[in-house]
């Protein structure tokens, strides 16, 4: 369970380091950098259905990051490519993402492990807690709004273990 927890965890920083671009766009971003040109291939390799890869691939048109060519003998195609700004977006992206996986690395190999996945998983929570000790701070310093059920002032992530209470007098 702690591993699953963990990995849970970790979704929530990194996307949290993806900034504005969101890790459901770093995903179609990312996926197009590495040749899969079409949205209807993206959707297969993300098992995502079209209407949700077509909304994502317009968001990422309107912002300018992608672009839609025709494909030669298929009039119904469009090939998808990186904008320049889209590289250099996702460049940044992935800088950001590869330092936080980076520090958890670091954090997890100070602390041991026995090697087996699910540990090292596992681990990884205890590496999230030192690196939420050492950047303490307001949790949403992104520009988006709370998740719902929370409250700005809310400190906790997804995965975190829920405070405990005493009990109230009768």
């Amino acid at each position: 369970m702690e591993a699953v927890r963990s990995l849970a965890r970790v979704a929530r920083v990194l996307e949290r380091a993806s900034g504005d671009l969101g890790l459901s766009h770093y995903r179609v971003l990312s996926a197009i950098a590495a040749g899969q040109d079409r949205a209807s291939r993206v959707a297969e390799r993300f098992e995502l259905g079209r209407p949700t890869i077509s909304a994502a691939v317009d968001a990422l048109r309107r912002a300018g990051l992608i672009e839609r060519a025709e494909v030669a003998n298929d009039q119904r195609a469009f090939a998808l490519r990186l904008t320049p700004r889209g590289r250099e977006t996702l460049e940044q992206v992935e800088t950001e993402m590869v330092g936080v996986l980076d520090d958890l690395c670091h954090r997890m190999a100070r602390a041991g492990g026995t090697g087996d996945p699910l540990d090292v998983f596992a681990a990884l929570g205890d590496a999230l807690d030192a690196r939420a000790e050492d950047h303490r701070g307001p949790l949403r310093d992104d520009h988006r709004s709370p998740l719902p059920g929370t409250h700005p002032g809310d400190h906790t992530q997804p995965g975190d273990q829920p405070a405990t209470r005493s009990p109230s007098p009768s």
